[in-house]
């Protein structure tokens, strides 16, 4: 009776781990893009210290905090929105890396979304339910 509860788990940790990745990845990714690969300006551009915000859930996805999940879910939409717009206007590299950060920020938004899924106390999933009211 007690098999489901291990199977939720594991699902919980890969949605989980699957947004600490895809969060590392988009940081990392900025940085290089911004300093390195394909600057706007010859020598980098200050657009790299939009790796500062992606700093910001980290903490709270590493600890498993479901509020974290739920706000950054919007904020990633706004690297969502910046790879695709830069993978239609922009050409070579660039081009490319930003069809990278659109696939890490997908990456992303559907793991934050799966995870705060099945992290929901409702009626479909009565052991966290449950958990939750013996926290209180």
């Amino acid at each position: 009776m007690n098999q489901p509860q291990p199977i939720v788990t594991n699902r919980l940790k890969q949605w989980r781990w699957a947004a600490v990745i895809s969060l590392l990845g988009l940081i990392i990714l900025s940085l290089l893009w911004e300093r390195w690969l394909a600057p706007i300006r010859p020598g980098g551009s200050w657009l790299m210290l939009k790796a500062l915000p992606l700093l910001l859930p980290l903490r709270g996805l590493l600890h498993g905090k479901r509020y974290t999940y739920q706000w950054s879910s919007l904020l990633i939409l706004a690297y969502l929105t910046e790879g695709l717009v830069r993978a239609t206007s922009d050409t070579g590299l660039s081009q490319q890396l930003a069809l990278v950060e659109s696939v890490l920020a997908s990456i992303y938004f559907i793991s934050v979304l799966m995870f705060c899924r099945d992290t929901r106390p409702s009626l479909t999933n009565p052991e966290l339910k449950r958990a939750r009211r013996k926290q209180r």
